[in-house]
């Protein structure tokens, strides 16, 4: 020991001389009580005695660390395995002050097998601890909905949010839907299919998911044989069909391995400028690339690139759901002093059943994989300071927290939907949605709607605020966002109620706030208020409401008069005997206007719709009465 403990409390002394040598955890503590630090250790006696001994080249925040503590808790494990996870969760639930902050990007999505009876299969960006899988996250959504469309179309899974418990299904409390019809479920809900059934193809779903897809289609392949066998022709050729969409889906995953091995691939890249690091995982299931995650971690000041990459392997491994034949790493931990794999290696080698190598290559096509995956890292440390530059470049406006002040809002409405509905005396009725993120129009964002359910003519602004809101926010619950803080009606009660109607039936209304802005006296309405709330009419709150509002009216009223003109061009072009629809939306369609079809020439047309209806269009345009001769007696 050394001078470091002349200031500490003898409790404190008493501990360290008592310590065991067994592998744990251990945390040190404040005056407070509060937790400083958590770590695992192989030899609790003389890892955590090694804080206080002056030989130990110390990086600032530790040193802070050992100052502050004046107490030391541990927990004693039987394994090293056990000391990581248990190390990991600690970390996770008490956040500490110097630990390493490893945060992944909750934006992305996974895809949940829910813990239920008959579970259900669907994407979500929502991680809750109630028992489900989660797999993921996704960085590529389009990877994920090739996942998802790739199990949909294998699989028989149900989609509805039924209780299928045992005794509702007995008591004959559901009836078949759809989809049991056109054969994209067997119909647990009524008895059809037993839940032992069920949960076989569960497991071949998880199979698909954790990659093993050539696995999968060899064990269709023998149960299609098996039922060939037994004469059970039709779901043989059930299989048959699964089997050429998991060969379908197959294809379509880039092969970044010949040896046909699953392994993760862990790589890291550090700005110590910034105090991060990005560290980059890639999944590579039977020689196939069919992953990629990555993490941001924070507080780096101090670790070594050796002891991040350790950390995000453990991190991972500590709650993954499947592991690997071989891990690669970008950084080799044991040439740290104070950091091995062995904790690794023991819990891989307990979940896997027998030793997983840890490599850190060097040459050849696994160091290329590395090389990959740390060029990856490098690029979303690159993206990260541009979003921070950004972020520092866009404060939140005034006129933002003024409106949620003056709506009592729990959160500021930085994301706010603007919607509006449009039509020409009953005729043509469409909707908008814009969108306004920190009080700009977010113009990507925007969205128009042809509404399909008011009669020609017969004006009904209710119904046709009922069908935009209904599209737009079931796609969004699908989809699970991106949620807006705040949707703006443009109407007073009656469309605000319709809107409200919808949202409780798609399940979105609990999600955000929404109100209505009358144009007459300005008022806001709310859901449940009998009496409106007026804003003053300086106010930047009502501003940015106007605003909001006044550009989803711009924008719905500019969809209508564009889908009116094109009808109108259209109509004359309809004139020409021989023209249809089709026709003359393929000549406005390439010059843009009716004055451009008249002015071009005909062999142009004939490049677009052929040379029959090119003859027809132009001599339409260019027939004219042969010059009578001047008489010259």
């Amino acid at each position: 020991m050394s001078d470091l403990l002349d200031d500490k409390p003898d409790a404190l002394v008493q501990k360290l001389e008592a310590l065991p040598t067994d592998p744990g955890v251990y945390k040190f503590l404040d005056e407070e009580d509060s937790v400083l630090y958590v770590g695992k250790a192989k030899d609790l006696r003389k890892r955590v005695r090694t804080y206080f001994q002056d030989s130990r080249q110390r990086d600032g925040r530790i040193q802070v660390m050992v100052q502050k503590a004046v107490d030391v808790d541990i927990i004693v494990t039987d394994t090293e395995a056990e000391a990581l996870i248990l190390e990991n969760n600690q970390i996770k639930e008490l956040q500490p002050r110097y630990n390493v902050n490893l945060r992944d990007d909750k934006t992305y999505p996974y895809i949940c097998i829910k813990n239920e009876r008959f579970p259900r299969v669907f994407k979500t960006r929502t991680v809750k601890q109630d028992g489900s899988e989660y797999f993921g996250p996704y960085a590529d959504v389009s990877k994920m909905n090739a996942m998802m469309d790739a199990i949909r179309s294998v699989f028989q899974l149900r989609t509805c949010s039924l209780d299928l418990s045992k005794e509702k299904i007995e008591a004959g409390t559901h009836d078949v839907c759809l989809q049991y019809h056109i054969d994209n479920c067997k119909a647990p809900c009524v008895g059809k299919q037993s839940e032992e059934d069920y949960m076989q193809t569960i497991e071949q779903v998880k199979k698909l998911l954790n990659g093993q897809t050539q696995a999968l289609i060899d064990l269709l392949k023998d149960e299609m044989e098996r039922q060939s066998d037994q004469h059970n022709f039709e779901e043989a050729a059930r299989l048959r069909d699964q089997i050429k969409a998991l060969k379908d889906y197959s294809q379509q995953q880039k092969v970044v391995s010949q040896d046909f091995a699953d392994r993760d691939v862990f790589a890291l890249h550090a700005d110590r400028d910034e105090d991060i690091a990005c560290g980059v995982l890639f999944q590579v299931r039977e020689g196939k690339m069919i992953g990629k995650r990555h993490t941001f971690l924070r507080r780096i000041e101090g670790r070594t690139d050796e002891e991040l990459v350790l950390s995000l392997a453990e991190n991972y491994y500590a709650d993954a759901n499947f592991y690997p034949e071989e891990v690669l790493l970008s950084h080799d931990p044991n040439d740290h002093p104070a950091q091995d794999t062995h904790a690794l290696e023991e819990l891989l080698r307990q979940r896997q059943g027998h030793k997983v190598p840890i490599k850190v290559p060097q040459r050849g096509e696994k160091a290329s994989l590395v090389r990959m995956a740390t060029s990856n890292a490098k690029l979303q440390v690159g993206e990260w300071k541009t979003q921070q530059m950004k972020r520092e470049r866009n404060r939140i406006p005034e006129s933002v927290k003024a409106l949620g002040d003056a709506l009592g809002m729990d959160e500021t409405p930085r994301r706010i939907d603007g919607i509006d509905v449009s039509h020409h005396g009953g005729k043509e009725t469409v909707a908008s949605c814009v969108v306004f993120t920190d009080a700009t129009p977010r113009k990507s964002d925007y969205r128009t709607y042809k509404i399909r359910s008011t009669e020609e003519g017969t004006p009904d602004d209710y119904k046709a605020m009922r069908e935009v809101v209904r599209r737009r926010y079931r796609r969004m619950v699908e989809e699970d966002g991106p949620w807006p803080d705040l949707v703006v009606i443009d109407g007073g009660k009656g469309q605000l109620s319709s809107a409200v109607e919808m949202l409780k039936e798609v399940g979105a209304y609990d999600r955000f706030p929404v109100i209505g802005l009358a144009k007459r006296l300005e008022e806001v309405y709310r859901p449940g208020d009998s009496d409106p709330v007026f804003l003053a009419k300086d106010s930047p709150a009502l501003r940015l409401l106007q605003k909001v509002r006044d550009e989803a009216h711009r924008f719905a009223v500019t969809y209508q008069r564009k889908r009116r003109k094109k009808k109108t061009l259209q109509s004359e072009l309809l004139d020409i005997h021989g023209i249809g629809e089709k026709t003359a939306e393929k000549l406005l369609g390439h010059f843009g206007s009716v004055a451009k079809v008249k002015e071009a020439e005909e062999d142009e047309m004939a490049e677009i719709v052929g040379p029959a209806k090119a003859e027809t269009v132009y001599d339409y345009y260019h027939e004219t009465d042969e010059p009578v001769a001047a008489d010259t007696e």
